[in-house]
C-alpha cells in the first residue's frame, strides 16, 4: 500500500471509532499506523509518536477532536526527505510538561542521526528547544526510549536499554543543556534472563546472519511521582521495579557508584513497556505476556485491572485532563522486527482510555 493511501486509511479508521468497550478500558480511537507513545497536554491535545518499527510516514502526529490525524507539530518538521538536523527521524518517547512544552525524544536510528530532545511549545506553536545527546552520553548501541520531565529539579530523566549489559539512565540538565550517563550496567537497569512469550509465540529477532534470538531488553519503563520526589524505573525484561530520589539523580556531585547505593527495590512487576503514575502513587503498566493492564498500588502489591485480546502490547500511558488515563496498543511483538523478520501485525491499532484508580497529572 502506498504511503498516501495508508494515511487516508488511518484518517478513516480514526474518524469511525466504535463504541467498543471492555471491563477496565474502552477504545477511544482506531488507527491504521502503529503508534509508539502517547502524551496528552493539559488542554486535552492528544499527541502520539509513530513507532519506527512500522516505518511511518510521520514520526509524530496529533489526534484531533474531529478524528483527523495530522503531523505534529507540522509536516515540515516531520519531512524526512531532507537532511536537516532539526528534522524528526525516529521519535518514541514523548511527554508534555506543565508549561505546555511537548518534549519529543528522537533516537535518530532510521537515518543514523545523533539522538536529541526536541521541545515544542504547544501553546505558542513555536520551537522551544533542541538538546543534542551525542556520544559518550549515547553509545553506539543506544536506544533512548522513554523519559520523565521534572520541572521542580529542571531535569529530564531518560531510560536507555542500549545493548542490555550497558543499559543506563541519562540525566539532562534543562538549565545548562548538558547530559550525563549514570548507573550504566547496574542491576536496576540491566535485563534479567527472561524470554517474553505472548500467545504461545516468543518475541524474537533475526540478526544479519539470519539467526533468531530472543532479546532481553534493559531499562525502559520510567516515571516520577507527582511530588517530584521519587523516580521509578526498571528493565523491560525484569520482574523488579526500582526507585531513586529525584534530588539524588539531579545531584551532579554524585557518581554512578554513589547513586547505586541509593537505588531501592520498590516492588515486583511483570515484563512491561511504558508506565505511568497517579496522585495516589498507583503505577500503571501493561502486562505484555498476558495481554493485560495492571497496577502496582501504593502498598507495593500488583493487581491486574483488565485482560483482553485487544490489549495486545500496551506500549505507553499518559494522563490527560480530568483524570483520564490513555494508553497505546500497537501489537509490537507482531512487527517484523520482533517476530523473526516476518510481519503479522495488521491494523487497526488502538488508543484506549483506562479506568484509573485515581486522577493523575496531564502529560505524565
Amino acid at each position: 500500500m502506498k504511503r498516501n493511501s495508508l494515511f487516508v486509511l488511518l484518517l478513516i479508521l480514526a474518524t469511525n471509532v466504535s463504541a467498543e468497550s471492555a471491563s477496565g478500558f474502552n477504545i477511544s480511537a482506531k488507527m491504521a499506523q502503529g503508534p509508539g507513545n502517547v502524551t496528552v497536554t493539559d488542554t486535552g491535545r492528544i499527541i502520539m509518536s509513530q513507532h519506527q518499527f512500522y516505518e511511518p510516514q510521520y514520526s509524530v502526529v496529533e489526534l484531533k477532536e474531529n478524528g483527523n490525524i495530522i503531523p505534529f507539530p507540522n509536516k515540515e518538521l516531520n519531512d524526512r526527505t531532507t537532511n536537516s538536523k532539526l528534522k524528526l527521524d525516529s521519535v518514541l518517547g514523548i511527554r508534555s510538561d506543565a508549561n505546555g512544552i511537548v518534549w519529543m525524544l528522537d533516537n535518530g536510528m532510521r537515518r543514523g542521526m545523533v539522538p536529541k530532545l526536541v521541545g515544542w511549545n504547544s501553546k505558542t506553536d513555536q520551537l522551544h528547544r533542541v538538546i543534542n545527546l551525542p556520544s559518550p552520553v549515547t553509545p553506539k548501541d543506544t536506544f533512548v526510549n522513554d523519559f520523565a520531565v521534572d520541572l521542580k529539579h529542571n531535569r529530564i530523566f531518560i531510560s536507555d536499554p542500549a545493548g542490555g549489559n550497558n543499559a543506563a539512565l541519562i540525566v539532562v540538565n534543562l538549565e545548562t543543556g548538558t547530559a550525563r550517563r549514570i548507573l550504566e550496567g547496574h542491576s536496576s537497569v540491566t535485563p534479567e534472563n527472561l524470554d517474553l512469550i505472548i500467545n504461545n509465540r516468543p518475541v524474537q529477532i533475526k540478526d544479519a546472519s539470519g539467526n533468531l534470538f530472543r532479546p532481553h531488553i534493559g531499562v525502559n519503563p520510567i516515571t516520577e511521582d507527582l511530588q517530584n520526589e521519587w523516580v521509578y524505573f526498571g528493565p523491560m525484561h525484569g520482574l523488579n521495579l526500582y526507585r531513586i530520589k529525584a534530588t539524588d539523580l539531579a545531584d551532579e556531585q554524585l557518581d554512578s557508584q554513589s547513586l547505586a547505593q541509593r537505588v531501592e527495590r520498590y516492588s515486583a512487576k511483570p515484563i512491561c513497556d511504558g508506565i505511568s503514575i497517579d496522585k495516589d502513587n498507583n503505577i500503571y503498566l501493561g502486562e505484555l505476556a498476558e495481554n493485560a493492564i495492571g497496577v502496582i498500588t501504593a502498598d507495593r502489591n500488583y493487581t491486574r485491572l483488565a485482560q483482553s485480546a485487544d490489549l495486545s502490547w500496551i506500549d505507553s500511558f499518559s494522563f490527560g485532563p480530568e483524570g483520564k488515563l490513555y494508553a497505546i496498543i500497537n501489537r509490537l511483538h507482531q512487527s517484523a522486527v520482533l517476530n523473526g523478520g516476518e510481519s503479522i501485525s495488521k491494523p487497526p491499532y488502538f488508543l484506549i482510555q483506562v479506568d484509573a484508580l485515581a486522577a493523575g497529572m496531564a502529560g505524565r
